[in-house]
């Protein structure tokens, strides 16, 4: 393990200059430490995105604990080496480092602050780690809550989808101090690529919610693409290709796009949550006095998309709500869409 001893420079430094090199040298001791002692980690929301994410942990060494109270985790993570506990307080005090990746801020404050809720089994020298998308505002609220309680807390939510989540490279956006970022930085290496420390707490909160709108004005481009070039009597699967040799290429062109031509609308990212995250955009926006017109526009075509019973589609079946404004469906001839009339 490497020692302060190691760490300090012989020559000597006075002043202005002994301060910095005196913090540099902290971080050095900080990061080496953290990335030499292997924490024990706490996992609480293994759905589509969690279970991939803590799989990646327990396959780089990382012990790895998740609780039963509410519903069993699954029996390959379990065989892998999951540990399972009594509730989310009881993962709290087993584990250094307590992740949670949960579809809502509702379910954030009930895991953190609820009955039996995370911060009920928290001792100082903790880190809380929320990946989950939430509300900014909100989490500037939790973080001072843990902080309060002698811990660190960094919110850092995720891009990639399920694609990214199984290939451990997902973006993660970071809000929190530099010190909590440092040791976190090891796991979050294990699950991502693209890892960036954005600013203070509710920051990367922030930083998800733009990127949501770009996600979601990027889909809408995609579909109106395809849907505009099918009718017009052009392959869309040639279109999409033709399009990934140009400047309109794009990870959205390529994934989705792809999704949108063969039918293939099983949830990476459900709707639903999309939905939720427009919402958290355009509250902001009306708290910011900020216009966000196409960002409504397409929050309308997923709420078209939702009431027409596809909630928990993929994002990408948002092409349903144009297809249904074209009466026509991608790489079909000129037909009704499904329970519509001419």
């Amino acid at each position: 393990m490497p020692t302060l001893e190691l760490l300090t420079s012989p020559r000597p430094y006075t002043g202005r200059r002994c301060r910095q090199a005196n913090e540099g040298q902290r971080r050095a001791f900080e990061r080496d430490f953290w990335r030499t002692e292997m924490e024990t980690i706490g996992f609480i929301g293994l759905g589509i995105m969690g279970a991939p994410m803590a799989g990646h942990l327990l396959a780089a060494g990382y012990t790895v604990i998740a609780s039963d109270h509410r519903s069993k985790p699954s029996a390959e993570l379990i065989a892998r080496g999951l540990k399972t506990v009594a509730g989310h307080a009881a993962v709290a005090k087993a584990a250094d480092i307590i992740i949670t990746m949960v579809p809502d801020t509702p379910q954030v404050a009930d895991v953190l602050f609820g009955e039996n809720g995370v911060a009920g089994g928290l001792s100082k020298g903790k880190l809380v780690v929320d990946m989950s998308s939430i509300s900014p505002i909100a989490t500037k609220e939790f973080a001072k809550k843990i902080n309060d309680l002698g811990c660190d807390y960094l919110d850092a939510p995720v891009s990639g989808g399920e694609v990214g989540a199984k290939a451990a490279s997902l973006t993660i956006m970071v809000g929190g101090e530099e010190r909590a970022f440092e040791r976190a930085k090891p796991v979050f290496d294990k699950m991502g690529k693209n890892i960036t420390l954005v600013g203070p707490n509710g920051v990367g909160q922030t930083t998800k919610v733009a990127n949501q709108i770009v996600v979601a004005l990027t889909i809408e481009a995609v579909a109106e693409a395809l849907v505009f070039a099918s009718k017009a009597g052009a392959d869309p699967a040639k279109v999409r290709q033709a399009l990934m040799g140009g400047l309109a290429a794009s990870r959205i062109l390529e994934v989705h796009g792809e999704r949108m031509v063969k039918r293939t609308f099983a949830p990476g990212f459900r709707i639903e949550l999309h939905q939720k995250d427009l919402n958290l955009a355009l509250e902001g926006a009306k708290a910011l006095g900020v216009s966000l017109p196409n960002t409504s526009t397409t929050q309308q075509l997923f709420n078209s998309c939702a009431a027409d019973g596809g909630a928990k589609e993929d994002h990408s079946a948002l092409v349903r709500a144009l297809e249904r404004m074209a009466n026509f469906e991608i790489g079909k001839e000129a037909t009704e869409i499904k329970g519509k009339a001419a």
